[in-house]
């Protein structure tokens, strides 16, 4: 069974009711503070609230509609930095609330308006983390896509920023708002299938090449490039696919996203930590993989297999850009193994739980609105009324950063070097295997390829860092351009 795809998702359930490597510890202040109720907006459940919606294109657009109209709200702003992408969005707006939003290439001009209630962020991955912080800064409550950042450091800010200046911010993480998901992570925890050894996460999605070009292209014109960068390096895009020379494919280049780990597999990452509830980082991460298949301007894998210590139980998630087969059911979803069955999450909101004979025990299914649930958590002013709580947004994303991590931190070796690379257990070495065969199932000729095994990260979950490991700690921030750092400290 597959996935429908988000942007589809999203529209469907709008319609439904329902410094470096240092970790930061809160003082006794700060701790006070995470228990009070956040300022919820004036008049309550009656007030319209008003929402900016920044970055509208494709993700972006689905925002728009999620509010126009829907919950009492009205969006005032529709926030771009290309022009160009802004006619349909504005579109949407007007036809389900009647009047048009106004148009800012500038956030922060949305920003300014203390008649914006809420912003819901849709930009690329590098923008997440300080544009939440700058709108909980002018006082607004935050919607922010997935990842929640781009970095470890920068997605431990955000939480802090909430908590700071006590606003409501929702992670874009929607599978956290499906009842038929919700049940079967109830299911999983409750323990009706014994202990769960392994979370699996797959994003078993096609990816095709980028292409290659030999020049820095220029940027669309109707596009503030400056600001498109923001935190990022100012440099030209070396990409010219059939997206364009700015848009989406910069998931595939580290300076601005994090790969399909972070980009659809984050939603499943999430889930895999959520049926384990585990609420912290965890002892060691490592991940294996490659770009296969083609060659291209991409610099993230479409190959990647990566492992999450938890003590008593593994996160193993998959990412495959190749043409593949289902596992368990599941090609953008979950398995969790448990001692007498396994449960697989088969979209945004069906599950089906197994024995270990592959009977069908019982099915999960139902839909919801996260949209919605943000909006009801901004009215009551309690972030306890979240399904997906920043904090959560960021462990779960902060997964995906140690992940890549290890794999930039990596060495090549050839394929039949790889028994042992990733450890002795038996269910990650499976698989390894089932990885490899995928790939000769592509035609990849392993035997003039080359593997990047990562180095196996030893993780301090309390300080978010790596302990004596400058290198790795390194890369658990970036350096940011100069008018757009991210705070430190609140």
């Amino acid at each position: 069974m597959f996935f429908l795809d988000r942007r589809e998702f999203i529209h469907q359930s709008a319609g439904l009711a329902g410094l470096i490597g240092a970790g930061y510890f809160l003082d006794s202040a700060d701790a006070a503070q995470q228990t009070q109720p956040a300022q919820p907006v004036r008049g309550g459940a009656n007030e319209r609230i008003n929402v900016a919606c920044i970055g509208v294109r494709s993700q972006g657009l689905g925002h728009v509609r999620g509010y126009a109209n829907r919950h009492n709200c009205h969006v005032t702003y529709v926030c771009d930095v290309d022009t160009a992408v802004t006619g349909p969005a504005v579109q949407a707006a007007q036809k389900a609330q009647g009047v048009a939003p106004r148009v800012v290439q500038d956030f922060r001009r949305a920003l300014d308006d203390k008649n914006v209630h809420a912003v819901s962020i849709a930009t690329p991955n590098h923008w997440h983390a300080l544009a939440a912080i700058w709108a909980m800064q002018a006082g607004k409550h935050v919607y922010v896509e997935k990842p929640v950042s781009h970095n470890v450091w920068e997605g431990r800010r955000i939480v802090e920023a909430s908590r700071h200046f006590n606003k409501i911010c929702q992670t874009g993480t929607q599978i956290r708002s499906q009842p038929g998901i919700r049940q079967a992570i109830e299911y999983v925890r409750s323990g009706k299938l014994g202990q769960c050894t392994v979370a699996r996460g797959l994003c078993y999605k096609r990816r095709d090449s980028i292409g290659r070009v030999t020049a820095d292209q220029a940027p669309p014109r109707t596009m503030d490039y400056n600001m498109w960068c923001g935190p990022a390096a100012n440099r030209a895009p070396h990409r010219n696919t059939p997206r364009g020379t700015v848009h989406y494919d910069w998931h595939w280049v580290w300076e601005y996203g994090n790969g399909d780990l972070g980009n659809q597999g984050i939603h499943q990452v999430d889930v895999a930590r959520w049926g384990l509830n585990k609420n912290e980082l965890p002892r060691s991460a490592i991940s294996i993989g490659g770009r296969f298949g083609y060659t291209d301007d991409g610099e993230t894998p479409n190959t990647q297999l990566c492992v999450f210590d938890y003590g008593t139980s593994n996160l193993v998630f998959e990412v495959r850009g190749l043409p593949t087969q289902a596992y368990r059911g599941a090609t953008v979803g979950n398995v969790f193994h448990c001692a007498d069955g396994y449960v697989a999450i088969t979209s945004y909101n069906n599950a089906i739980a197994f024995d270990n004979n592959n009977r069908e025990l019982q099915r999960f299914s139902g839909a919801a609105d996260h949209f919605g649930n943000f909006i009801s958590a901004v009215r009551s002013g309690r972030r306890q009324d979240l399904n997906a709580d920043i904090l959560e947004g960021h462990l779960s994303s902060a997964l995906c950063h140690l992940a890549n991590i290890s794999y930039r931190l990596g060495r090549n070796v050839a394929f039949d070097r790889t028994n042992g690379t990733i450890g002795d257990n038996r269910d990650v070495n499976d698989t390894l295997t089932r990885t490899v065969d995928h790939l000769r199932g592509n035609n990849v000729q392993l035997g003039k390829a080359q593997l990047t095994v990562g180095r196996r990260l030893t993780v301090d979950p309390q300080a978010e860092n790596f302990g004596n490991d400058a290198e790795a700690n390194r890369l658990l921030t970036r350096e940011y351009r100069k008018g757009f750092e991210v705070p430190a400290r609140f």
